[in-house]
C-alpha cells in the first residue's frame, strides 16, 4: 500500500472548483483504505487556520490508516538545505518542511496542488538533488490527478 504525504493544498483543493474532482477521487480512495497517509505537526498547524469544513475532511481519514510525524532537527536541517541550495526562497520554509518530512518518513509520494513551490519540474529536481547530496531517498512529488489509477 502506498504511503502518501498530503500537503495542505490537497485538503483545500477538495472544496475548490479547479481541483475538486481529482481531490474528491483521491479522498474517496483514502476513505476506502487504498492509501496510507502521513500527517505532520506542520500540516496540523496549517489546518488549524483552515475553514471548518477543511478540518472536518482531515478528521474523516481513518485513524488506523495514518501516522503522525513531528518536525525534528533532522527535518529542519534538510529543509534549510533546500533553501541554502537555492531550490526555493526563505519564504517557502513551510513547504520545505513538508518535503523534508515526506522524505525522512519514507513517503512513497508527496501530493500537492502547489505548482509554484512544490509540484514544479525545476523545484522537484532541486529538492531531489539536495536529497541525493545528503544521502536521502528521491521523493516522488505529484498532484492527486497524477497518482490515480484510471483502470479501476
Amino acid at each position: 500500500m502506498e504511503k502518501l504525504y498530503l500537503d495542505t493544498s490537497v485538503f483545500g483543493g477538495y472544496f475548490e472548483h479547479e481541483f475538486e474532482i481529482w481531490s474528491k477521487i483521491l479522498f474517496d480512495k483514502i476513505f476506502n483504505r487504498d492509501f496510507y497517509v502521513i500527517f505532520s505537526d506542520v500540516l496540523d498547524g496549517e489546518l488549524q487556520l483552515a475553514p471548518e469544513r477543511v478540518k472536518e475532511l482531515a478528521l474523516r481519514i481513518p485513524h488506523d490508516m495514518n501516522e503522525y510525524v513531528s518536525l525534528n532537527d533532522q527535518a529542519i536541517h534538510l529543509a534549510e538545505q533546500y533553501i541554502n541550495e537555492g531550490v526555493v526562497g526563505k519564504t517557502s520554509l513551510a513547504d520545505c518542511f513538508h518535503i523534508a518530512l515526506a522524505t525522512l518518513n519514507n513517503a512513497d509520494v508527496l501530493i500537492s496542488w502547489n505548482f509554484k513551490h512544490i509540484v514544479n519540474f525545476r523545484r522537484i529536481r532541486g529538492y531531489n538533488a539536495v536529497n541525493y547530496k545528503f544521502g536521502h531517498k528521491i521523493l516522488d512529488i505529484r498532484t492527486p490527478r497524477e497518482i490515480l489509477d484510471y483502470e479501476k
